[in-house]
């Protein structure tokens, strides 16, 4: 109970820091191109990060064995998301950005049971089945029915909330890259569940944030023009260096890291789903820092993601007591 509540406050802490981050990020944009950033934020993760892991696993060592998943996971959930990410964002309205971010649950939902499906499958074939009509019908509802649910009501909530006008507005190359920074995010959580049975949760994330860092460089390298030319116009200020270093310690470094404790302890569904409340937070945000209003519709969207994430949260409840009365 107490190692579910703590995973419960690590991904409210991760959802809060990530939806403020967008404030973050439209100010540093500004001076430091989109990869260039992604770069400087996370070089100044690894330092944290790295004091981090020297105080908490100082002699946990890297294997050859976990270069594939970690390199994945890096590239993936740091690099290629984060590539993806801001060229969507620069190309489409951000609503229909988080709109289509929405998403992720479900892909993960949908690619989580094809794996299942294909364990079940190969324990048919080694003779390990012991599946009977209401077993099947009990996963059907705790695995797919009651989830997907939840899903479609948060992604409904997020919807409202984004204030969507369900007319695309912006170019195909932009909703193609949103489809990209979705992926990766599955990919990239797919990739990482393997290591928790190896590895602690600081080892995991400073590792892939490092290659993740790693990838960034090449895209850096090709927009030195374009940052030589924004020092010369405009040098970053002591406000924008405040900004960069929260995206950097907080949404990089302390964010990955408490995503990587929910993942653990709440699975993939639960965990992604949480990201719906991003715009959220973010709304919220702009309400009682910047006082732009709320709509009732807005209000409404942030219940309806609120309600999803709980009926996502109460499924193995319900199968839990459900199993213990019989």
């Amino acid at each position: 109970m107490v190692k579910r509540s703590l995973a419960l406050a690590a991904i409210l802490s991760c959802v809060l820091v990530w939806g403020f981050s967008f404030i973050s990020i439209k100010i540093a944009v500004n001076v430091f191109p989109p990869m260039t950033l992604g770069a400087v934020r996370f070089a100044i993760a690894l330092v944290f990060l790295y004091i981090l892991k020297k105080k908490k696993a100082p002699d946990e060592k890297i294997k050859k064995q976990d270069i594939p998943l970690l390199a994945g996971a890096g590239l993936t959930g740091v690099t290629l998301y984060f590539f993806f990410e801001n060229n969507a964002v620069y190309l489409i309205p951000a609503s229909e950005a988080s709109i289509i971010t929405a998403a992720i649950p479900v892909l993960i939902l949908i690619a989580d049971n094809i794996g299942d499906k294909i364990a079940s499958s190969r324990n048919r074939n080694h003779g390990n089945s012991i599946n009977t009509s209401a077993n099947t019908r009990e996963r059907l509802l705790s695995r797919v029915i009651l989830p997907g649910l939840a899903a479609l009501i948060s992604i409904t909530g997020v919807g409202l909330v984004a204030g969507v006008s369900f007319a695309l507005s912006g170019t195909a190359l932009g909703y193609l890259y949103m489809s990209g920074t979705c992926i990766s995010w599955v990919l990239y959580c797919f990739l990482t569940r393997p290591l928790f049975s190896q590895h602690s949760r600081i080892f995991i994330v400073f590792w892939q944030s490092a290659i993740g860092f790693l990838g960034f460089l090449p895209f850096a390298f090709l927009e030195l023009r374009t940052i030589w030319h924004s020092l010369i116009t405009q040098m970053p200020g002591i406000d924008v260096w405040g900004h960069v270093l929260f995206l950097g310690i907080f949404c990089s470094a302390m964010g990955y890291w408490f995503y990587s404790i929910s993942l653990q302890t709440l699975g993939l569904g639960t965990s992604s789903l949480f990201i719906n409340f991003i715009p959220v937070v973010s709304a919220v945000g702009g309400y009682f820092v910047l006082g732009e209003r709320l709509s009732p519709l807005q209000w409404l969207g942030a219940a309806l993601v609120l309600a999803g994430v709980y009926l996502a949260m109460a499924v193995p409840n319900i199968i839990k007591k459900k199993n213990n009365s019989i």
